[in-house]
């Protein structure tokens, strides 16, 4: 088979909004979530900011009921579920009664699960009292957790399950769950990922002097992509999630669709050529955006914008230059791109997704959120390309129709996906 694949719903738990609407005016406005935090400080942090969401107690149990919050503390297993269940409800589905949605599945992505759980855990047992570590410390520790917890409280009867790819994950997810779609496996996937936030997730990156350390008395400021003054990410946490549907399945019960989803690719650049275990293949990139437009049957000419994964460090000129290259269109011929990272951070495992789940809404709603923090363009990167195909302020347009979306992470691995306008038939 070869179905063709629409979103037919969203949902989000971002730095700088949760939930579908606030997520959006935030990035239209340009708005960043990036905070100060004390307790980073108080460890000897050099970063001590970042991007964490604003969930509530009261929030929380909108998504989860009192039983299943009682010892919880994986923020990851949360925003993941927030995402997802925002998403599916978004799509006008319903959670299953007695019978399993046996079409419907999920592929949700993290790096990492339940630290916070673990690092209590850990305490429990040094001293002893391993019977009272609970009955939730699996659930909540094990990498399938975040996809766990999403399929038992939806009801999802197909495929479940976790990928885990570094940053490149949550675009890896809804590439793995498109290919499920489309080969008649399943009709629908909630596709997405979740990260968690904290000093026991950040501070390996903190030792590794990869976050900036100059913005701590200016948080909003910190997160520069393609800035001559970039000095390092800023770390970020939350999910993104999005519903995909095979299109007869969309069109059948009059689903609304944000996007149509063309294709992609994925592959690694074997920490060869350059690549290593924390930079990448720039060969290996090209070929992935190469071969995404190729499996989407499209032409590099076609692509309106890419939403690039630009971290605010030393690779931004050199993610630019692939990107030239593998187009073959440079100065004023280079589609727009920006980064959603300016506003907020670096969400590691869950980057990708976030920043799907804005390319879609972009696409859907006719709008260029900004970059913002790129007052100084790098000049490698204005070198290759003009300056006004970053955009500084927010663009209203309806001529963007075909988005390339990338991410690249940690072991020289890459993905790719194409997002187009859906018009309707």
């Amino acid at each position: 088979m070869n179905n063709r694949v629409v979103i037919t719903g969203l949902g989000v738990a971002a730095p700088n909004g949760v939930g579908l609407q606030n997520f959006e005016d935030a990035i239209k406005a340009g708005r960043s979530g990036i905070r100060y935090f004390e307790e980073l400080k108080g460890m000897n942090f050099s970063c001590c900011i970042g991007g964490i969401p604003e969930v509530t107690e009261e929030l929380k149990l909108k998504y989860l009921s009192p039983l299943q919050l009682r010892n919880f503390s994986s923020s990851g297993i949360l925003y993941g579920c927030m995402a997802g269940i925002d998403a599916w409800h978004d799509a006008g589905l319903n959670f299953a009664e007695e019978v399993p949605h046996w079409d419907s599945g999920c592929v949700f992505g993290t790096g990492i699960s339940g630290v916070e759980k673990m690092r209590e855990s850990t305490y429990k047992l040094d001293s002893g009292k391993v019977k009272r570590l609970g009955s939730n410390s699996v659930a909540q520790t094990m990498s399938s957790g975040v996809s766990a917890y999403l399929g038992g409280i939806i009801g999802l009867g197909n495929q479940v399950t976790t990928n885990s790819s570094a940053c490149a994950t949550g675009t890896e997810a809804i590439l793995l769950a498109y290919e499920r779609i489309q080969a008649g496996r399943a009709t629908r996937m909630i596709a997405g990922s979740s990260g968690e936030h904290g000093p026991y997730i950040w501070g390996g990156f903190d030792a590794m002097r990869v976050m900036t350390y100059k913005h701590n008395d200016s948080p909003a400021k910190g997160s520069r992509p393609m800035s001559t003054s970039a000095s390092g990410f800023v770390p970020g946490s939350g999910a993104g999630a999005l519903v995909l549907e095979s299109l007869d399945s969309a069109l059948k019960r009059n689903a609304p669709i944000y996007a149509e989803l063309l294709g992609g690719a994925v592959n690694s650049g074997g920490q060869r050529a350059g690549g290593t275990m924390t930079a990448p293949n720039s060969i290996a990139v090209q070929h992935c955006i190469k071969s995404a437009l190729k499996n989407a049957d499209i032409q590099a000419d076609d692509i309106d914008l890419i939403n690039g994964h630009l971290t605010a460090t030393i690779k931004d000129p050199v993610e630019i230059e692939n990107w030239a290259i593998a187009l073959n269109r440079k100065g004023e011929d280079f589609p727009y791109i920006h980064s959603l990272k300016s506003m907020i951070g670096h969400c590691l495992s869950a980057a990708g997704a976030i920043e799907s789940v804005a390319a879609v809404l972009g696409l859907k709603n006719e709008f260029i959120f900004p970059s913002i923090n790129c007052e100084d363009l790098h000049p490698e990167i204005s070198s290759l390309i003009a300056p006004d195909r970053i955009p500084r302020q927010l663009i209203e347009t309806k001529e963007i129709n075909t988005i390339a979306k990338a991410s690249f992470g940690f072991g020289d691995v890459n993905a790719c996906i194409i997002l187009k306008k859906y018009k309707h038939e």
